[in-house]
């Protein structure tokens, strides 16, 4: 935010913007909710009021916003270097509804009759991180190849150069089945699963396969799950990325459940493509199918600044999507660094209750503060190891 400041103020911009990033991890959805900091300047010290906060953040056009993106993969990089790179990077893409409640620029109707915008989102997980987004309108394309290439790209920009290579698996659900966008993870050299349509030439390979090809399907934890299998569809991939390969997986739908699709068994039907190899195709669709925490990702976003976007200006609320996204690294790199057991694992409402909201008690005795917190908290030592933890954190060179 160098520079933006033409005459001298209080307050550096952005120390505005790093003060905003922590209200929105507190729970805060607006400008307003920035009181929170701002009156307990014994622990945040001088917090912007509410026009400054707002000039700060109507600032972020694309330029600065770029700048605030490299300053977030620097951060992260420390992180990693800190807590270790994940074993296996997966990207996981997926859009969301974000509603509107008043009339806010380009807020259009989407495909569930609602009101307000289609964002695209990217979260590593491993590490819960989230690591890009895209502000869209209500109206935008589930399957719109140019977004999900421009996130991939914002993601991939996140990580650190080392995590970026061969076995770096791209993941989405049958959105991001589209030529220009496998295309394009393939030519970065990168694994893709995605899911895939049931077309009438899928169904017909589906049903074409024997009893004997079907293979038992694996639980998270890497045990036979009961009731489902997985087997390859023989189709013609040609025109896909070289090494596609279609899989299949099989179960027993729930009871209630609506079937758009059944052979004489009643079994229901879910297909991907991917271009990973190797024999073990019940270990490639449990892969697939982890895809699905990202709708726990998302859920923790929008309980972290992303189910309210606050400003009619739609710059703005894309501003307010990057402190969004900043938020959810706050929490998710305090978890890593700072944490264990439960509370590592723990969603932002829970880690705000037991850790963030605790009841405290500032002092002052010779020229030092000391905080006082409830002898009988549940979660006090917890907190303790944490202040602990972050006091052992060596300081970059």
């Amino acid at each position: 935010m160098g520079g933006l400041r033409q005459r001298r103020s209080r307050h550096d911009p952005g120390r505005t913007l790093r003060d905003l990033a922590v209200m929105v991890a507190d729970g805060g959805d607006c400008l307003a909710d920035l009181r929170a900091l701002r009156d307990q300047p014994s622990l945040f010290g001088e917090v912007p009021s509410d026009a400054t906060a707002w000039r700060a953040l109507a600032a972020l056009e694309e330029g600065r916003l770029t700048a605030v993106r490299a300053a977030r993969a620097a951060a992260r990089a420390r992180v990693w270097e800190l807590a270790g790179t994940p074993e296996r990077v997966m990207l996981d893409l997926d859009a969301t509804l974000v509603s509107a409640h008043s009339d806010k620029e380009r807020a259009a109707g989407n495909y569930k009759h609602g009101f307000g915008f289609h964002a695209l989102l990217c979260y590593e997980a491993t590490s819960e991180e989230a690591l890009a987004g895209i502000l869209r309108p209500g109206n935008a394309g589930a399957n719109t190849a140019c977004d999900h290439v421009e996130l991939l790209d914002l993601a991939l920009a996140q990580l650190p150069e080392q995590a970026v290579g061969p076995g770096l698996l791209v993941r989405a659900d049958s959105g991001g089945a589209t030529h220009v966008f496998l295309d394009h993870v393939a030519s970065l050299g990168l694994c893709f699963s995605v899911g895939f349509d049931l077309t009438e030439q899928v169904r017909k390979a589906v049903l074409a396969v024997s009893e004997k090809a079907w293979r038992p399907a694996l639980t998270q934890a890497g045990e036979p799950r009961d009731g489902a299998a997985v087997a390859q569809l023989e189709l013609d991939l040609s025109n896909w990325p070289a090494g596609t390969r279609a899989i299949c997986r099989r179960e027993r739908p729930h009871p209630g459940a609506q079937l758009s699709f059944t052979d004489d068994n009643g079994y229901r039907f879910q297909v991907f493509i991917t271009n990973q190899q190797g024999k073990r195709i019940e270990r490639l669709e449990q892969l697939q199918r982890h895809h699905a925490i990202v709708e726990d990702r998302i859920r923790c976003g929008k309980d972290t600044g992303l189910r309210n976007l606050p400003f009619r200006a739609f710059a703005a609320n894309a501003a307010w999507l990057e402190l969004a996204l900043i938020a959810q690294d706050l929490l998710a790199w305090t978890q890593r660094l700072l944490l264990s057991g439960e509370l590592a694992r723990c969603e932002p409402k829970r880690l705000r209750y037991r850790l963030l909201h605790v009841a405290g008690r500032l002092t002052r005795h010779a020229r030092r503060l000391r905080l006082h917190l409830p002898r009988g908290w549940a979660w006090g030592e917890a907190l303790l190891q944490a202040f602990a933890r972050l006091r052992a954190i060596p300081q970059p060179p």
